[in-house]
This record gives structure tokens, C-alpha cells and sequence, in this order.
């Protein structure tokens, strides 16, 4: 498995200071940094190499932030965190629907940009809360999904669901503890590993993608993720 330390990511900005600041402090962690100027450069590179993880300003000339990752999305499941400026609220949960894991509004501390890169990366690569076993196979099965941990496959209504990183984390830390209802506090925490930063919305647009994709092969497996309103999400299977 590639440790964080010798993973690489592809910094996406318009302004060059802000790309160095970021690959002076991402190479001083260690990561192998790549940049590119504009959407268009960026999505070619992101399709034509593998990187661990993308950092995508929103607002960029010509093909923008949105339309990088919805076209990423299309066929590569990249981590990718969006760079956004104060007050675009709607552009930031517009990310989030095509796909963005996270984002960070801008002016940002580069400290608080590495926490959340180191997160997303260790999450991806080998989550704590996926080491304990489950049964032997290390597979959670139920009658409308099976999730097949060392794979990373995901299998709804008996068609193969395409998700990113963070989505099927997700689905695993759910279905992990059937019918025991989470808080949005808590995924943010456990999933995320957000002690003191995050937005709960985070939360709720990755479960709303998550049904999304579910339901596209399976009704039934989209409905286990049920809200209990006032309170978070569980997976249901006691119906």
C-alpha cells in the first residue's frame, strides 16, 4: 500500500502564489506535488495519470472547478478538495453533489489544508475503523447490497455502484453497525476525521449522492439509508 508520504497530488489554482504556498507545504510533508493553471490542463492530467488526490480551486478561467470534477467523476473516483471563496455557499454544495470530498474556503491556512489532505488520504488508504473484522471474508452482506472491503466494491440489487472514497467509507461505517443511528457530529468525526473543523452539510450532500447512486440500480438498497430526523442517519435492515 503507498503511504501517505510518497502519494501525489495535483494542485489546481489560477494564481501562482497560491499553488507554490501549497506545494512548498505539501512537499515539505513529504507528497510528490503536480499543478496546473487552468480546468482544462487539469482535467487532462487527471484523467491521463493517477493522482491520490486533487486540489481544485472552484472559481477557474474557462472549464471551472464544477465542471472539472463532473467530468472527473465520470470515470475516476479521485479525492478531490475544492478551494472556494467566502460567499459562494451554493457553489461549495453544488461541489459536494458532483462529487468534491471536501473544500476550503479561501483565505485559508495551509496547516488546515494539510489536516484535511492527511484525513482524506488516510481514510482512502486504510481507515481505522475498517481494520475490525467483520466475518471472515471481511464482506458485509445483506439482501439488497454487499460491500466487499477488500475490493472496494460495492454491489446494489446485484449491479456493481461506481462510488468515490468518501462515499463508500460512508456506506461501510453504516453498514458497519446496522440500525444504530449516527450523528451527523459523529460521521463528520469517525468518516472524516473532523475534531474542530467541517460543516455539517457535509454530511448530508454525501448521503443524498450516496441514495442517488443506490437507487439507480436498487430502490430498495438506496432506502436502507434512512434519516431519523432531528437526530442522523442509520442503515435499516430490520424492516
Amino acid at each position: 500500500m503507498v503511504s501517505q508520504a510518497d502519494s501525489r497530488i495535483l494542485v489546481v489554482d489560477d494564481e501562482e502564489r497560491i499553488r507554490r504556498l501549497l506545494k512548498m507545504y505539501l512537499e515539505k510533508e513529504g507528497y510528490t506535488v503536480e499543478e496546473a493553471e487552468d480546468g482544462e490542463t487539469a482535467l487532462r492530467k487527471a484523467l491521463q495519470d493517477n493522482y491520490d488526490l486533487i486540489v481544485l480551486d472552484l472559481m477557474l478561467p474557462g472549464m471551472d472547478g464544477i465542471e472539472v470534477c463532473t467530468r472527473l467523476r465520470q470515470s475516476k473516483a479521485t479525492p478531490v478538495i475544492m478551494l472556494t471563496a467566502k460567499g459562494e455557499e451554493v457553489n461549495r454544495v453544488q461541489g459536494f453533489e458532483v462529487g468534491a470530498d471536501d473544500y476550503v474556503v479561501k483565505p485559508f491556512s495551509p496547516r488546515e489544508v494539510i489536516y484535511r489532505i492527511k484525513a482524506i488520504l488516510r481514510r482512502s488508504s486504510a481507515t481505522a475503523f475498517l481494520s475490525k473484522e467483520l466475518n471472515a471474508s471481511n464482506n458485509i452482506v445483506f439482501p439488497h447490497l454487499v460491500i466487499e472491503h477488500d475490493a472496494h466494491r460495492v454491489t446494489a440489487g446485484g449491479h456493481e455502484v461506481n462510488l468515490t472514497p468518501k462515499e463508500y467509507e460512508l456506506l461501510h461505517y453504516l453498514a458497519s453497525s446496522p440500525d444504530k443511528v449516527f450523528s451527523r457530529e459523529e460521521l463528520l468525526k469517525d468518516v472524516w476525521n473532523y475534531d474542530f473543523f467541517g460543516d455539517l452539510r457535509t454530511v448530508d450532500t454525501h448521503v443524498k449522492r450516496l441514495r442517488e447512486k443506490l437507487n439507480r440500480v436498487s430502490a430498495e438498497a438506496a432506502a436502507m439509508i434512512t434519516t431519523v430526523w432531528g437526530v442522523g442517519y442509520k442503515l435499516e435492515v430490520n424492516k
